[in-house]
Order: C-alpha cells, then structure tokens, then sequence
C-alpha cells in the first residue's frame, strides 16, 4: 500500500495499539493476544510456499511511481542482490509496486506494462531475475483500480484473467492490496484471487495487503501466504513503533507458510538513525515478518549493507519452527521480546523505546530456557558468544536494541563471561560545569571476569578523569565494580548530543582477552532562560513524528521540513507553536529551573473532519497533563502543567486510539516558564 496523498481518498489506518510515544515511562503495556494453545492459526495452504518469512525487496517505499522506477532499476537491484551477498543471505524477491502498468486495459482487457518503464514487458524482467536465481513479484490491488491517483487498473472482476497474465510473464509473487474495493467482502475478493493464482498451476506466493482492517489474521492462513495486519509504514521511528505495537499481539496466528505481515523494511532510507533501524530490522526478524528491502540498494551505505546483511539477525527471521516472538515484557519501554528457536534456543531482543538509555533484564527462565547450571549467549550484532548464570541484561541506548540468542548449551564453559555495562547519572551535561557518572560493570557469568579494568572516553577536548578505583583483580558471579568518573565539558561546546564510550577489557578462565564496549549518547544543555519562552524558539533534545518532522510555528506538513501551514485550530490562527502528527514526542532540557508548561492544543483545521488526537505533558517520565479525545470539530484546549524540579519534559501525542489518519497536532503558543 502507497503513502495515503497518493491516492484520492485516504483510509484510516488501523491499530487500536497506537498509544503515542513514550517519554520514559509513558506508555501502557499493550494488551497481549490469548495464549497460542488458547486460538491457534488455522492451517496454511499447504503448497509448500513461504515456509520461512518471504525475503526480498520492493520498490515503493524508496521510489513510489517516480520515473526511477523501471526496468534498469529492478535489473540492477537484481544485480546488487547477488554481488553484495543478499541473495546467498536469504534475499530471493524482487517485487514491482504500483505504477508498472498504464492505466487502460488493452482491447481484449489485458493489462499493458508501461513502454516507458518496461520496454521489454515484464517477462523480460522476470527473465532475467530468474537468470540470477532469483523471483520476481508484482503488485495490483482487488479493486477497480490501484492505490494510484493515475488510477491503474485493479484486478477486481479480472482476477483469472489478471493471476494468467501473470503465471505467463513467470511472476512468482504477488501482492495484492485494497484500494477502489466498491464495498465487495475482503474474503469473497482475497479467495477469488487465491482460486485463480491457484488455477493457473504456477506457484505464487501470495500477499494479502488488506491493511488488517478486516482482522486477517483470522480467516487469511487458508487464502493467503502472508496478510497485513496494519496500515502503511513511513521512514520514521514514530510510525514503526505503531507498527510493532499492532503487529506483536498477534503472535498467535503466525506460521510456516501464514505470515503476519508488519509492512515492508524502512532500513535506509534515511528518516531513521542506524540505531533505530537496527531495532526495525531486529524487531521485524523476532516477529518472524517478512522481510522486503525498502530502499534503493544502489544507494544503499556500507552501513544499510551491515544492516541488511546481518546472518545471524536473519536467522532468527528464518528460522524453521517458524514462531513469532512474544511480549515477555515492557514496563517504562523496556521491551522484552522472546522467539523460541527450533533448536530449543531463544531469541531475546532487549528493546528500549524510550529516548535515553536504560538497563533491560530477563533470565533464562523467563524466556522459556530450562533449568541448566549455566548457559551460552550470543550477542548477533556484536557476533560473540558468552557464557550467563542465567540473567539476560543490557544497558540499551535510546531506540536502540540488544539481541541475543540464548541456549543451554553444555559447552557453555568454554565461553568467556557475559559483563553488562552500565553507566548512571544525568545523561544532560552543561558546559564548564563537572558532572560525575558512575560506570559499573557485573559479572552475569558462571565464571568469573579476571583482571577487569575500565575505561571511559569522550570527545577530544572534554575531561574524563576517575575518582574511584577503575580496576579489579576479578569479579565473580554477579559482583560489580563501581568507578566515578568527573566529566566537565568545554565552556562554548555547542548543544546537542555527543558519542561517550564505555569500555570493560577483561580476562576469562583459560586466558581469552575480552574487550566490552558500551556506546552511550550525552547531551550538552543549556539551561531555559529566565521568564517566559515560547517553546519553538528552544532547542529540543529530541522530536519524533508520525508522519514527516515536528515543525517550529507552522502545522505538520507530512512530508518534508518546511512544508507545513500557519498554525490554525477551529479558525484561529497562531503565529507561534509546535506542529506534529501523531503519535510524536518533543522533549526539551528545563534543568530544574522552571515550573510551567502552557499552550492552546487542537487538530488543525488544514485536514478538514480528519484526526483524533489526545494531548500529554510527562515531567522526568510522569505525566502532569493531559487533555481527553479531541477532534477537529472542537476549539483549541488550554493546557497547563506545573513541571516544577523537573529535569526535562515531553509534549506527547497520541492518536487516541483510533490511528493516525490526518492526525495534525498543534501546541499553539507553547510556552515554558522559569
């Protein structure tokens, strides 16, 4: 499915699950799916196809219906595929999206392949991606027409005719979306195209992209191979994170050759920072979800390649018991998420959703491990192994996430201890004035970390200097040590965040040198000044969105920087203010020094009818403030919140429940006073 302005009219996305950003310890735990002995997924089709979460690519979400979008693009992501590694990695589709079509019909009602994009027709393309070993699929929508303001033709009332043309240009996949529907039954539509792939003999796998506003996790495992079960993903951490929360309940309904589909990879495309697509590609591997490159490989850095490339995270996507990852737990967005393995292992991604970095803990046996004496975890984006007693624990960056796959593995001796590091104290720093952090570092394994010592480095310029013993002949089972550490920064050092490394050199038993590494962010601040500020005026310490940036004194435009309107709610416009679309999060540094938050809050009037939202001011992770369900039929709300002794505070949206369909927030004449 498109990005909703391409089309004439917008659908709602789905997911009562979407609560909004958390500012530290804001958010609800989810309600969690029944047991899976308790409504188990129905049988598959049975055909052999998608045993494992279908790997690949499609183009939409890097190109849309651009004019790069075309034959020599799909031929060269063909390419990229297998010089780069990704076919030998797992990577075996590559799918067309909408626009490769004109948009008539010719005489006899046959689809025509675009003369521009596709010269040679698209049994050429699938031609040659078969000479690479690879698959191709293809897109259209069981509608009149696609998702496409051009109004491509849809397979609605064409469905035989439409699944031939495609068998007989050797398409291998299909994805087949919702738009332009005239209000026929989702299942009468999506089984009429399984009954026609079915009937032409070729195997299609076969994506059924319904946007789960008909719940297909509930009848789709004997129509289709894999079903959405959410709207449309955007490059931003805002819109994953929606997407992950809708999508981990239903665990359950997932399986070899019936997949919950959470949408396709944002990994690259640059709306997200590396650690943040770290977790999307972790989080949708634990899902076991499909896993379709979004991104224009030929642009693609070194890093997205690290990223894509990762075995040992794909493994865990592929792996052939086929169980989606469930909710350990999430109390204050310290996400513990497990996926029983089929070798009886567990993959455990230790997931921060919040904005600074936070220790996360688990044991062995609450993942489901046995009782052992000790176990072997592997760290699969650092590639080691360790040894653990049995506790799982990280400290995890903002955003960031740990993934580990744990097993009670007798050879478990033969690996060095696992050490957690950890670091406390204001993550905020002023310039010209010393702050002290506290690191420690604990030995998690069964046998004991010898001739530990420790370091802490930050930019060139700044003073790092111990004020504590920052060594230790040896630390046994569960034992920290604890080292102060005086950290002053450059008086002039501008604002924002800087890199400060953690590092744990150390020894095991049989004499293996182990070196640990614990990158961590701090931000330099600057106190609010004295009186009162509006808010857009301020430096932030983060903002996320739902849809495109948080904007300073306009309206959230969706897309771009810069692209929003005057700040109006219920015909009053604003001159000064914050725009946003849920679910966003704008925190900012108050220091200790102010006491209040105000600001006039609606839906702004550019959507029309559209949006539901809901207002929330979080002072240090506790929430001061809010408004209930607001709509555009209302005037804009007075909001205060008394945020005295606060270090920081979150302005929160939610999309109130409903998704986050034109949700155009607005703080209007947020002010803070100190």
């Amino acid at each position: 499915m498109r990005h909703p302005h391409t089309r004439t009219t917008r659908r709602r996305v789905v997911g009562a699950l979407t609560a909004g950003l958390l500012c530290a310890a804001g958010l609800a735990t989810p309600a969690l799916a029944a047991p899976a002995q308790d409504r188990a997924a129905a049988p598959g089709l049975a055909d052999g196809l998608a045993l494992t979460p279908p790997m690949g690519f499609n183009n939409w979400n890097s190109t849309q219906c651009r004019a790069d979008f075309n034959e020599n693009m799909v031929k060269g992501i063909a390419d990229l595929f297998v010089a780069k590694g990704l076919k030998d990695a797992g990577y075996r589709y590559v799918n067309l999206d909408d626009c490769w079509a004109l948009p008539q019909r010719d005489a006899a009602g046959k689809l025509v392949p675009d003369p521009a994009r596709f010269p040679n027709g698209i049994k050429a393309v699938a031609d040659y991606v078969h000479s690479k070993g690879l698959k191709l699929g293809i897109y259209t929508s069981a509608g009149t027409k696609t998702c496409n303001n051009a109004g491509f033709p849809g397979a609605l009332g064409h469905e035989y005719s439409d699944a031939r043309q495609f068998a007989d240009w050797g398409v291998d996949y299909l994805k087949y979306d919702n738009c332009n529907n005239q209000g026929v039954d989702a299942r009468q539509r999506y089984t009429t195209m399984r009954d026609a792939l079915k009937a032409t003999g070729r195997p299609i796998v076969y994506s059924i992209c319904e946007w789960g506003q008909n719940k297909p996790w509930e009848w789709a495992s004997g129509v289709g191979h894999l079903w959405r079960t959410t709207g449309d993903i955007s490059d931003s951490w805002g819109s994953m994170l929606s997407i992950l929360k809708q999508n981990l309940p239903l665990a359950p309904y997932a399986g070899p050759g019936h997949w919950n589909d959470p949408d396709m990879l944002e990994v690259g495309n640059g709306g997200m920072t590396d650690t943040e697509y770290r977790s999307h590609f972790s989080l949708w591997s634990v899902m076991a979800a499909p896993l379709l490159i979004g991104t224009d490989l030929r642009k693609a850095s070194p890093a997205t390649f690290g990223i894509l490339d990762n075995k040992d995270v794909i493994a865990v996507d592929q792996d052939p018991l086929g169980k989606q990852g469930t909710v350990v737990s999430s109390a204050g967005g310290r996400w513990v998420i497990a996926k029983e393995m089929k070798d009886g292992s567990r993959a455990v991604a230790l997931f921060n959703e919040s904005g600074t970095a936070q220790r996360i803990a688990t044991t062995a046996a609450a993942v489901g491990l046995p009782g052992a004496a000790a176990y072997t975890l592997r760290d699969l984006w650092q590639h080691s192994d360790y040894n653990t007693a049995g506790t799982i624990a990280a400290t995890v960056p903002a955003h960031g996430t740990v993934l580990l796959r744990v097993s009670a593995d007798p050879h478990w001796a033969a690996r060095p201890p696992a050490v957690e590091l950890g670091l406390d104290g204001s993550p905020w720093l002023e310039a010209a004035t010393p702050s002290t952090l506290t690191s420690t570092v604990t030995d998690l394994g069964r046998t004991s970390a010898r001739h530990v010592s420790m370091s802490l480095t930050g930019p060139d310029g700044w003073t790092v200097r111990p004020a504590s013993p920052a060594t230790a002949t040896a630390l046994a089972t569960g034992r920290t040590l604890r080292t102060a550490w005086r950290v002053t920064v450059p008086p002039g050092t501008r604002t924002g965040p800087y890199g400060l490394t953690l590092r744990a050199s150390y020894r095991s038993p049989a004499g293996e040198n182990v070196t640990s590494t614990l990158p961590l962010t701090a931000s330099v601040v600057v106190r609010p000044p004295a009186g009162t500020s509006y808010l857009s005026d301020l430096a932030w310490l983060s903002a996320t969105s739902g849809w495109g940036p948080v904007e300073r004194d306009t309206s959230n435009g969706e897309s771009a920087a810069g692209d929003g309107h005057p700040i109006t709610i219920g015909g009053a416009v604003y001159a000064k203010g914050l725009g946003a679309h849920a679910p966003s999060d704008v925190s900012f540094y108050t220091g200790k020094a102010c006491t209040k938050v105000t600001a006039d809050v609606g839906v702004d009037d550019e959507k029309g009818t559209k949006g539901t939202v809901a207002f929330e001011i979080w002072a240090d992770g506790r929430k001061v403030a809010s408004t209930g369900v607001l709509t555009n039929a209302l005037p804009a709300q007075p909001l205060t919140a008394d945020i005295t002794g606060a270090q920081t505070i979150d302005l929160v949206v939610t999309d109130a429940g409903d998704g986050n369909d034109s949700d155009h927030a607005d703080w209007a004449n947020a002010s803070l006073s100190c």
